[in-house]
């Protein structure tokens, strides 16, 4: 049996981080994962940031909460409920996420969480599990189920390498080079025709 372990933003819903970026006026907000491999490098330089300028979690959350999930992403998730079932697996916070979830109709989601001080500002990040995306494809696994994983930057690459069929969706360039021999979709009807072919095979 199949079941369907995907990322989360990029995928379903826009790039948390950038949206920060564009509102905030702070550019350097604008990288994520899809720029930087080393998760941890990247996530410190965030808050690094965020204290710069004096950005609490109540801030991050406002926008957040103005954000809406891509265009047809509510229709594929429909349509995937009526073949299998998903999984959500993301880096992103459970403090960021629940407003984009709730949007999506509440799917399984697997992802980590953060520590504020008493002013509300962000001062650590704590990891659900290291490399989870694939420790996550790994544990269905080891239930007999078989994985069609589907992510968009360097922190989904593990994750797609471990299921049986990982696939790039709407991936950067440099992603896609990189990793040239995983499969490919720019469109949700893309992945509708990969993951139908696939179940229809089992």
């Amino acid at each position: 049996m199949y079941i369907i372990c995907s990322d989360l933003e990029g995928v379903f819903v826009p790039e948390i981080w950038v949206n920060v970026a564009i509102q905030t006026g702070i550019d350097e907000l604008k990288l994520t994962t899809r720029d930087i491999s080393d998760y941890n490098i990247l996530m410190k330089k965030r808050l690094e940031i965020l204290q710069q300028h004096d950005l609490t979690l109540a801030d991050i959350q406002k926008i957040i909460s103005g954000l809406k999930p891509l265009p047809g992403a509510l229709e594929f998730i429909d349509w995937l409920r009526s073949y299998t079932q998903l999984i959500v697996v993301s880096d992103t916070f459970t403090e960021f996420a629940d407003p984009l979830m709730k949007q999506l109709g509440r799917p399984t989601l697997f992802c980590h969480h953060l520590t504020t001080d008493n002013s509300g500002h962000i001062i650590n990040y704590n990891l659900r599990q290291k490399d989870s995306k694939r420790l996550v494809t790994e544990a269905l696994q080891s239930l007999n189920y078989k994985v069609i994983a589907i992510g968009d930057s360097y922190n989904d690459i593990s994750m797609l390498r471990k299921a049986e069929t990982g696939i790039l969706f709407n991936a950067p360039n440099k992603v896609i080079q990189e990793n040239s021999d995983l499969m490919i979709a720019s469109s949700y009807e893309e992945l509708k025709l990969i993951i139908t072919r696939i179940i229809a095979e089992e």
